[in-house]
């Protein structure tokens, strides 16, 4: 009895036991610092009770189970699962995640563990961000993202910059869409420093975003506040100044007369100076022109948080660049603020609110071409001297050997006058309301309202006979205004089915709304020839042509989209995509475009024969294909226009008047691109070391192309007139990526974290379907034909012209070769001799061939970061291998400075075989070709930063959490054997990019710093 008495109060007790339910409280921690992590998720398995750790990592839960699991979690760290055996306090520690295959990573309409990802993805961080401290966002993106190319269209404070990913696919606009926080945006206004992940989506799982995603997408998530955590202020301030990284070997003023008086000789004309024994250097026009110490400045506060309910960030910046080139007229300055609120409205109904607001201020100078400032300093002589004896700016002769457009660049610097000045609010407001666990309903509207301003101001100048001179004041302004909204909808269902099958649906709409206008107008004569009263409104002057223009735009797109992503045992991934857009920009019979694609991956390492592998942690096998389109083409290209400008006679006067504009092509369609990719992600040695491969063909079809030639009868060669947009080409891109990436915490002290990646592509013209064959774009010297084509076989925009083989030495060489009289003049020994590639016995136009493209046959980017106590070290190297660059920025005159490889030149049999004689006599040697193609390969050190942290046992005496100091230098150095001041640089375009006219340098910068939390 006794015992039937025992038994049954144990069993009764036992029963209580499991059954009871207890408060749950404790403190989650940094494993490695010891101190408190706030915001991190800590829920009930199985369930969907919990909460997140508040300012000082604690955490509370009331009835919890006993023996029940609590889940802790947080981004950047391992998660961690704890049992509760009773109701004492719980100290977690985390510890950071160095494999990140937890990392949720954005791709479009929603996010995916990274383990999860079955696309070609990749990402760039805010830490990454802090340690390139680039002045614009593009700029993070060279080294750092395999298949990625951005190239700067110039140094000048705010110039413009190109971003490629994988290759150049179309002939117009190629760069990426932009999503900011779901919305389409601009990297340019964005202040680097709020941005928390920059996503890049390269292959068919950008599909998500249609018509717009054929060039690549571009996902930026900006920093929030986070829920239950105390307010925290950042200040980031960096104060440096700025140098020309090289200078061009141009002639010093003895050279040059020494050159100058041979020249003459060889051309049967007098010698221009009889004396040299007394010149030296002279002026050096660059070092003129080009200046060091020149500052720049950064700073930057954000304040973030939240409670309960709410979490908030807000912050400003402000960035002051001034220009090595004039800096008082060249210069950049950026003001942005922004604000993020979240809140929950409701248990159910979420709230996210994101506003930015960017003032950009710009000033600039001619930077590029003929008669830019730069151009004109490494053309004048260096006989002259700045300025005359008054003190007034020295003119350049006007003569045969100068030129009529070679000008003093510093007098040019001081009446250069203009002004742009760019307001713009962007931002977007989300809702979501949570019908169940698995069912989610998004609400979100983006929208972007720029309203710039632009004035620019020509005084009378006379430069002494110069086409630069200007007889009449102007001043010519313009008010334009650019604004979108998108209006997005849809329907996220995540459920775990059976703990094997993970089902995620999205379905959605998107309505876009494209519209703006622009006025121009010019004054003349304006009052006392000054910048002070250059405006319209002051202007006295008329003229008998039109002063005035303007325009407006609106464009609309409304698109359907569905997302399926399945998978089994977390190791079977497979994600379909299909969209339809319509957009304005095609006609009736072509505006819907159909666009679908799928990814697959299996994750190998959870297979039985991998998963107790001592060496592979993980192993991921992946697979994408899919159909993209591209509408980013001008407006209303399937109707034609009036907006045209032509000269009619009425009663026996000529009046202008309307005509007809860009020809209609009813038959215009979508630009398609079609995307496969097959890859790899490892990660092995205790996850140390991880590894992502991909090999990718890119194929775009239907290429858009402008301005095809048709006859000149229809009017499209007079003012605004343009020839119609067709399509009628298709392009391929080929090549492989590969990153490897080692991290290590070798101790408490010392860490590194370094990898290496390389991108392999060649670019392949398939098709030009239009009356030629070919496509022409770029410019050299001055009359001469177009240096680059678009022609199938080739790759896009590839530089073409006459090939040469040495120099003729002698008459013999020159009675044995075909005449070059074609080419302008007949040849003499001491020329360039080019090459008869049809064998015909003439060398004509026929001759010209492909002499190379500005296209890179590979791309490198090598990156360290080191930790040493509180000491932290960075160094980001990027590689450019393949490419070619047209030298474009030397005047074909007889008395222009010249570069001093013409030092080895010929003079007489056996002296040279590369570069040809000098003479005033006519020649063949200024027509294009490869003598004026070099290797534009380089190597650069883009950015090196030494940082000191003062140990928290000093700095949290006086309430600051974080006190960090850095030393940096960014664009160091290139290796490289381009002439030119910059290898890397280009105009962006696709026909037409790589040719050198003189291109703005990239400074090198100095900077010092400090980062202070509190």
């Amino acid at each position: 009895m006794n015992s039937k008495i025992l038994f049954f109060g144990f069993f009764i007790t036992s029963i209580l036991g499991f059954s009871q339910n207890v408060s749950v409280s404790g403190v989650v921690s940094d494993e490695s610092t010891g101190e408190p992590l706030p915001g991190v998720s800590v829920i009930i398995k199985d369930s969907n009770t919990g909460t997140s750790t508040d300012f000082d990592g604690l955490f509370y839960l009331d009835d919890v189970p006993i023996n029940s699991v609590l889940i802790v979690s947080s981004i950047g760290f391992k998660e961690v699962e704890v049992v509760v055996l009773n109701a004492e306090p719980l100290n977690i520690a985390l510890t950071e995640d160095t494999a990140t295959l937890d990392e949720v990573v954005v791709i479009g309409y929603g996010s995916q563990k990274k383990r999860e990802l079955t696309g070609a993805v990749s990402t760039v961080s805010s830490q990454t961000l802090d340690k390139l401290k680039p002045v614009k966002v593009e700029q993070a993106l060279q080294g750092t993202v395999t298949g990625v190319n951005v190239t700067t269209q110039s140094g000048a404070p705010g110039a413009g910059l190109d971003i490629r990913i994988r290759g150049i696919s179309t002939n117009g606009s190629g760069g990426p869409l932009v999503i900011i926080d779901g919305y389409q945006g601009d990297l340019s206004i964005l202040n680097p420093n709020d941005i928390e992940t920059i996503t890049v989506l390269k292959d068919a799982q950008a599909a998500i975003y249609g018509t717009v995603g054929a060039n690549g997408v571009v996902l930026v998530t900006t920093k929030q506040g986070r829920k239950n955590a105390k307010t925290k202020f950042n200040f980031n301030s960096s104060v440096g100044f700025q140098e020309a990284t090289r200078e061009i070997s141009l002639l010093n003023e003895r050279e040059y007369a020494l050159l100058l008086n041979e020249s003459y000789a060889a051309g049967g004309q007098e010698i221009p100076f009889d004396d040299v024994s007394g010149l030296s250097e002279g002026t050096d026009w660059q070092g003129e022109v080009l200046n060091s110490g020149v500052p720049i400045i950064s700073h930057d506060i954000s304040v973030s948080g939240g409670s309960e309910k709410i979490s908030y960030a807000l912050s400003g910046s402000h960035v002051y660049q001034q220009g090595i080139i004039a800096p008082k007229k060249s210069d950049f300055r950026r003001n942005t603020a922004r604000l993020y609120l979240g809140a929950e409205l409701f248990p159910k109904l979420h709230m996210k609110t994101n506003i930015i607001y960017t003032y950009l201020d710009r000033d600039a100078i001619n930077d590029s071409g003929l008669g830019s400032v730069l151009f004109n300093g490494l053309n004048s002589p260096p006989n002259l001297d700045p300025y005359d004896s008054e003190g007034n700016y020295s003119l350049i002769p006007n003569t045969t050997g100068l030129g009529i457009e070679i000008i003093n660049p510093l007098a040019q610097i001081d009446n250069t006058y203009n002004d742009y000045d760019l307001n713009k609010l962007n931002g977007s407001f989300t809702l979501d309301y949570d019908f169940t666990e698995d069912l989610k309903l998004t609400g979100r509207i983006g929208f972007n309202n720029g309203n710039s301003k632009g004035k620019s101001f020509s005084k009378i100048v006379d430069y002494g006979g110069k086409v630069f001179d200007v007889t009449k004041s102007s001043v010519s302004q313009n008010r334009i205004t650019d604004n979108d909204y998108s209006l997005d909808f849809f329907l996220s269902y995540d459920k775990l089915i059976k703990e094997d099958h993970k089902l995620n649906a999205t379905v959605g709409t998107t309505i876009y709304k494209q519209w703006g206008s622009g006025l121009f107008a010019t004054g003349y004569d304006i009052p006392n020839n000054s910048w002070e009263f250059a405006d319209i409104s002051l202007a006295t002057g008329t003229v008998e042509a039109r002063s005035v223009g303007s325009y407006e735009y609106d464009e609309r797109r409304l698109s359907y989209f569905a997302r399926v992503q399945y998978d089994y045992k977390g190791k079977y991934l497979l994600s379909a995509m299909f969209r339809r857009d319509a957009s304005s920009r095609f006609g009736p019979e072509n505006r819907v475009g159909y666009f679908p694609s799928a990814t697959f991956g299996w994750v190998a390492s959870d297979e039985s024969f991998l998963e107790d592998s001592k060496y592979i942690d993980f192993f991921k096998i992946r697979a994408s294909y899919g159909v993209l389109g591209n509408d980013n083409i001008g407006n209303n290209g399937y109707v034609g226009s009036l907006d045209g400008e032509g000269v009619y006679v009425f009663d026996g006067n000529l009046v202008t008047g309307t005509a007809i504009g860009q020809l209609a092509n009813p038959e215009l369609q979508w630009e398609e691109a079609k995307k496969f990719d097959v890859g790899i992600d490892l990660n092995f040695l205790e996850n140390k070391i991880s590894i992502v491969a991909d090999y990718f063909i890119n194929t775009r079809d239907n290429l858009l192309i402008q301005n095809i030639p048709v006859s000149g009868i229809v009017g499209v060669n007079g003012p605004g007139g343009a020839s119609p947009t067709i399509n009628a080409g298709v392009v391929r891109n080929s090549g492989f990526e590969f990153a490897v990436t080692y991290k290590d915490d070798f101790s408490d002290d010392f860490s590194l974290n370094t990898s290496f990646n390389i991108t392999t592509l060649d670019n392949e013209v398939l098709e030009v379907n239009n009356s030629t064959g070919f496509l022409e774009g770029g410019s050299f010297g001055v009359g001469q034909p177009a240096p680059s084509r678009m022609e199938v076989g080739y790759p896009i925009g590839y530089f073409y012209g006459y090939k040469t083989y040495g120099i003729f030495q002698n008459e013999a060489e020159l009675f044995q070769h075909p005449s070059q009289l074609s080419l302008g003049a007949e040849a003499a020994p001491g020329d360039l001799r080019y090459v008869d590639l049809n064998e015909d016995g003439v060398i004509d136009a026929n001759d010209r061939t492909y002499l190379g493209d500005p296209i890179p046959d590979v791309t490198m980017g090598f990156n360290i970061s080191l930790n040493y106590k509180d000491l932290d070290f960075v160094s980001y190297v990027f590689a450019s291998v393949g490419n070619e660059m047209v030298r474009n920025y030397e005047r074909a005159l007889s008395d222009v400075n010249r570069l001093n490889y013409v030092l080895d030149r010929w003079t007489g049999e056996g002296t040279s075989n590369e570069v040809p004689r000098v003479t005033t006599a006519a020649t063949a040697n200024n027509v294009f070709s490869d003598f004026y193609v070099e290797d534009a390969s380089y190597v650069r050190i883009q950015n090196i930063q030494l940082g000191y942290t003062i140990p928290v046992d000093y700095t949290e005496k006086v309430g600051i959490e974080k006190l960090r100091l850095y030393a940096g230098v960014n664009n160091l150095y290139t290796f490289t054997k381009y002439k030119g001041y910059d290898p890397g640089a280009s105009n962006g375009a696709p026909i037409g990019g790589g040719i050198d006219y003189g291109f703005y340098p990239i400074p090198r910068t100095y900077l010092l710093g400090l980062n202070l939390t509190f």
